[in-house]
């Protein structure tokens, strides 16, 4: 089971470095990791690999695009002093961990992945029958597991891949984590413990192996996180030791559910820069307000006398986002019954919308200006994440065998 443990309140994200950040981004991810960052630790991360198992044959496009990306990312707010910020590929270790995992990953767990299919449907254009292509969801699996991460943000259409990673963990420690001395060092571990929390600690063990009592896996991990003499091998030993299985060594991690506002594109489809229907948060005023106001609207609204029907108009999905409940209240009773025309209806989507991005427009200058700046964030981001990922791979590699010198 080897649930994720009160304690671990760590949290790993990524991004594909696609350029310059739109509302959809704004509102589908990064206002998210802006709440997540003052709650949690947080490790977020440019995957420039999994950029490859697409875009192999652009691969030059992607530097830049990186750091057009990392500087929304800190124009929006997202704070490297709360949060590490740094680039996959300059981490060596995932690439050994996603190796080793591969190792014990079935092919059939990969061809079952739901986005396997359907992105091969969708970039027809593209060569995609690359291992890299099928075997990216382990390097996703390496990303979050490295960093032993109780949660992954995602939406719900993103919880199999959060599950596969699970699996995955759950397999590695099944092969690899049983040491020829467990139970022994086990108990050495509950003596650590102390008298009374090595009394309840075994009791919570017997709830738990001869009664199937759950609470007192939940019990005994708070009992675990709490304890200050125990090392981190320790606690692993004494997680798997309660469970009946060997140590955890990969922490399998939870999905952190989190609500999406829907941002649409212009034509009400995704927004998507493949659809070219979005606004770059960067995006000039005059550009942002002549995007909006040729947005297409009701199809039944052919002269302003002609009564719409708000659900059939993209503009009513960007009030839902933008505007209050007046504001729709008004739209609504104005557009069913023609009393507004469709360049009333979005002049308050377009203030709203310049209102938000002025600051991040400003503040996006300023970082641009000072690139020396974001390549020290970076830098710092990566030392710090290279620590943990390291100590991990330590760890993975004695309990594989392969740390002999």
């Amino acid at each position: 089971m080897n649930a994720v443990g009160t304690d671990n309140q760590r949290v790993l994200s990524g991004m594909r470095p696609t350029g310059r950040m739109h509302l959809g981004h704004l509102h589908g991810v990064l206002k998210n990791w802006l709440r997540l960052q003052h709650e949690y630790e947080c490790f977020f991360c440019v995957v420039d690999w999994h950029a490859l198992t697409t875009n192999y044959a652009q691969s030059r496009d992607i530097e830049p695009a990186m750091w057009e990306m990392l500087v929304d990312w800190l124009a929006v707010g997202v704070d490297p002093g709360k949060a590490k910020l740094f680039i996959q590929s300059h981490i060596l270790e995932h690439a050994e961990l996603h190796l080793l995992l591969s190792m014990v990953t079935p092919l059939g767990w990969l061809e079952r992945v739901p986005t396997y299919k359907e992105q091969q449907e969708q970039l027809k254009d593209r060569d995609l029958a690359t291992y890299g292509f099928l075997g990216y969801p382990v390097l996703m699996s390496a990303d979050i597991l490295i960093y032993k991460a109780g949660w992954v943000p995602v939406g719900e259409d993103q919880v199999p891949h959060v599950e596969l990673t699970r699996e995955i963990a759950r397999r590695f420690n099944h092969v690899f984590g049983r040491e020829a001395d467990f139970e022994s060092r086990a108990e050495s571990a509950v003596k650590k413990l102390g008298q009374k929390n090595g009394k309840l600690y075994r009791e919570l063990r017997t709830r738990y192996q001869q009664q199937g009592d759950h609470d007192a896996v939940q019990t005994a991990q708070a009992l675990l996180a709490e304890n200050h003499n125990l090392t981190l091998g320790d606690r692993d030993r004494l997680l798997g030791y309660l469970e009946g299985g060997g140590r955890s060594i990969l922490t399998e991690p939870q999905p952190l559910l989190t609500a999406v506002a829907r941002m649409p594109g212009l034509d009400g489809r995704k927004m998507s820069k493949s659809y070219g229907n979005t606004i770059s948060l960067r995006e000039e005023p005059q550009q942002v307000e002549e995007k909006i106001r040729t947005m297409p609207t009701d199809p039944a609204r052919v002269r302003r006398s002609d009564p719409g029907n708000p659900e059939k108009c993209p503009v009513w999905e960007f009030h839902k986002v933008y505007s209050d409940g007046a504001t729709r209240d008004w739209v609504w009773k104005g557009c069913t019954t023609a009393g507004i025309g469709c360049l009333e209806c979005k002049q308050p989507v377009i203030e709203s919308v310049l209102q938000e991005l002025k600051p991040i427009r400003e503040r996006a200058l300023e970082i641009e200006a000072n690139p020396e700046m974001v390549r020290s964030i970076i830098n710092q981001g990566c030392d710090a994440a290279r620590d943990v990922a390291r100590d991990t791979m330590e760890e993975v590699r004695q309990a594989i065998g392969l740390s002999y010198r």
